[in-house]
Order: structure tokens, then C-alpha cells, then sequence
């Protein structure tokens, strides 16, 4: 069974050769060499690699540098601003770029607010260079659909479930609160879901045992066709570790073999047009 991770970090310490924006809660450092080691420790093929826009925003240039050094285990994915007036000349030139897959937008309430005129333009952008847009817009969910809406030839690309993680434990008391809006985005025929850092929302201890009764609701409203495994480490770190927020989906009797085989790399091969060398 192919298994690739939908949603990765992977960056430098931060220094003056390459400061962060911000610095989050995340480890000093999880280069793509170290993404890689802890990608074969628990035997998984490869992986998106989603440039950290918490610390290099629009600049991409590491994810380029880390999916040169490891071109068969990396696809990767960068960030646009849709305040540029550029910005397809910007996605035109990511596509001439070894290893890219995708583009993504950030859309939640935490940022500046962009103008539709500037998200269409990415969005149609997108389909003129054939990539599909990952978008984050967790807590944001109306706004996420009314740009999904307005443009169904764009195939578009639902990050973390669409529901709103957390950083650090606990779980919120309603982890869950958002999944029926989540359900009803299952009607939209241009848009797959990654079901990454699920494992934060558990409000009990490693497996997680809780997390199956709304990913199975997930599951049924989207079809495991179009949801995509991904652990959102190193985001997730503070709440689980690589091996923690792989071996629940490995381990699980809630999926038959051929369920678990489509959600945790047949989905994303399809969504992305991209598969890893196979891991030894």
C-alpha cells in the first residue's frame, strides 16, 4: 500500500540567511533531511510538502531546495498572495518549477481579509496552469464555499478537515462543532478534503479511539475517493508525534483494506497527479 502524507512542514532554524515571519510553537527546526528520516521510520512513501507560511509566507524557496535534495519522496505546494496583481505570473512560474503540485490560499478570519477580485484571479489561474488550490479557511468555511462555488472549474483542495485545530492540548470542548457545514461541502463536485491532524481533536489519549465516529460521518458524506490522510505535522507537534498521528489510520478496524489503501495515498496520487518512489 502506497502511503502519502497530504500536508507537511518541513524548515530551517530560524536565522538571518532565513528568518521566520513568526515563530510558532513548533520544534526549532525540522529540516527536510529529518522530515524524511521520521517519514521512514514509520514507513511512509512521501509526502506533500506545503511551504509554512507561519514562517516564510509567500517565499518557497526551502520547499524547492528540500524537494531538489529528495526528489522522490516530495511533491510540494506554495502559498500565494492574492493582494498581488501578479500572483498568476507567480503560479505560472511555480509550474515551471521541479516537483510543484499545487498552489494554496489562506483564508481563515486570522488574515487580512483579500479581495474576491484577487482570489478569482488565483483561482482561475489555477486552471489555466492545472494546479489545484489547497485552501485553509477554518472558521471561515462560508467564505471557503463562495469561492468554491464561484468557480467549479477550479479543483480545489480542503485543508485539515476544514475544522479549526488545536496547537497545543486539549482538544476544544466541541472539537467537532463545525462538521455538519463540513458535510454539506461534500456537494461540491470540484472539492476533496484532507482528513489531516485529525488525531488533535481527540479528546482521549493514543489511539484516539474518538475521532472515528465523525470521520466516519466524513467519510460517508465525501466517498474515501476524495479524502486524503495527512498528519499536518509539524504543526501538530505539541499535541502528537509523526508515529502517533500515522499508526491510528494503519492500525484501525474502522477501515477495510481497500478504504485505508485510497485514504491514505490513492486519494492523494489522484488529487495532486503525483506519487513518491515507493519507501524500501
Amino acid at each position: 500500500m502506497m502511503k502519502i502524507d497530504s500536508q507537511v512542514h518541513a524548515y530551517e532554524a530560524n536565522t538571518p540567511k532565513r528568518p521566520w515571519a513568526t515563530v510558532p510553537n513548533w520544534p526549532d527546526h525540522v529540516t527536510g533531511d529529518e522530515m524524511v528520516a521520521a517519514m521512514d521510520k514509520v514507513g511512509v512513501d512521501g509526502a506533500i510538502f506545503i511551504s509554512a507560511f507561519s514562517m516564510y509566507r509567500y517565499d518557497a524557496s526551502y520547499a524547492v531546495e528540500v524537494q531538489r535534495a529528495h526528489p522522490t519522496r516530495f511533491g510540494i505546494v506554495k502559498p500565494v498572495d492574492p493582494d498581488n496583481p501578479d500572483v498568476a505570473d507567480v503560479v505560472a512560474d511555480w509550474k515551471k518549477t521541479p516537483g510543484t503540485v499545487g498552489i494554496r490560499i489562506m483564508l481563515t478570519r486570522e488574515h487580512k481579509r483579500a479581495s474576491d477580485e484577487g482570489l478569482d484571479r488565483i483561482a482561475r489561474a489555477a486552471v489555466r496552469y492545472d494546479f489545484p488550490v489547497n485552501i485553509l479557511c477554518w472558521g471561515n468555511l462560508d467564505a471557503g464555499m463562495a469561492l468554491i462555488d464561484r468557480h467549479p472549474d477550479t479543483r480545489f483542495i480542503l485543508d485539515h478537515l476544514g475544522i479549526i485545530q488545536p496547537r497545543v492540548p486539549p482538544a476544544p470542548q466541541e472539537p467537532w462543532a463545525d462538521l455538519p457545514k463540513v458535510v454539506e461541502l461534500a456537494k461540491r463536485a470540484n472539492l476533496v478534503i484532507k482528513i489531516s491532524g485529525a488525531c488533535t481533536l481527540s479528546r482521549e489519549p493514543y489511539p484516539f479511539p474518538d475521532i472515528w465516529d465523525p470521520l466516519g460521518r466524513i467519510f460517508d458524506a465525501w466517498g474515501f475517493e476524495r479524502c486524503l490522510w495527512g498528519t499536518d505535522w509539524t504543526r501538530a507537534f505539541a499535541v502528537v508525534n509523526y508515529a502517533e498521528a500515522v499508526e491510528p489510520f494503519l492500525g484501525t478496524d474502522r477501515l477495510s483494506d481497500s478504504e485505508r489503501a485510497m485514504l491514505m495515498g490513492g486519494a492523494c496520487a489522484k488529487a495532486y497527479g503525483w506519487s513518491p518512489k515507493p519507501y524500501p
